[in-house]
């Protein structure tokens, strides 16, 4: 077995902020499609809760680029090598695309964007409902797609932690190595 290297402690806490981020986001996603009473109050933590996992996105990606990750097991497979660097592109695509897609089809929608009392972004689209019919599908799908992708992360990240016990799961997690 090779032994593999942590990510830096910033890396993984940024991880592990963005996944309670995320899945919250989605839950909370969830609930405002299902509650019409929860509705409004759902919309108030999901508009600056979008924002904040965009920026922190953001910063995610810096980080990767000034600390990359490390490299995967010598032993890894080509495919499996692929798909994780695919499926890691695609997470970030979508930790971006979805926060904007949202901003988008609240603009479009002439919904004001606030973060937090008179704090509100401005509109990125001219008020156009036909468009925020659009942008509301497409974010929709964007979201069923990154919760798709976090199951199949997870299972990775299980495989790596149950089955292959490459150390891989523990670069993210302790940091410490095999």
């Amino acid at each position: 077995m090779t032994q593999h290297q942590p990510f830096p402690v910033f890396s993984r806490l940024l991880h592990w902020l963005m996944a309670i981020l995320i899945l919250a986001m989605l839950f909370i996603g969830v609930g405002m499609v299902a509650s019409v009473t929860d509705y409004y109050w759902l919309v108030s933590i999901h508009k600056p809760l979008g924002i904040v996992i965009l920026v922190l996105a953001v910063i995610r990606l810096i980080n990767r680029q000034i600390n990359p990750p490390p490299a995967l097991p010598a032993d890894m497979p080509a495919w499996q090598r692929w798909v994780a660097y695919a499926s890691h592109i695609l997470l970030y695509v979508l930790m971006i695309a979805l926060p904007l897609v949202g901003w988008a089809m609240l603009s479009a929608a002439g919904n004001p964007i606030v973060l937090y009392g008179a704090v509100h972004l401005p509109a990125i689209l001219p008020h156009d409902p036909m468009l925020y019919a659009v942008l509301r599908q497409i974010h929709t799908v964007l979201a069923l797609l990154l919760f798709a992708l976090i199951l199949a992360h997870f299972a990775a990240a299980l495989l790596h932690a149950l089955i292959f016990r490459d150390g891989v799961f523990q670069s993210m997690t302790t940091g410490r190595r095999r």
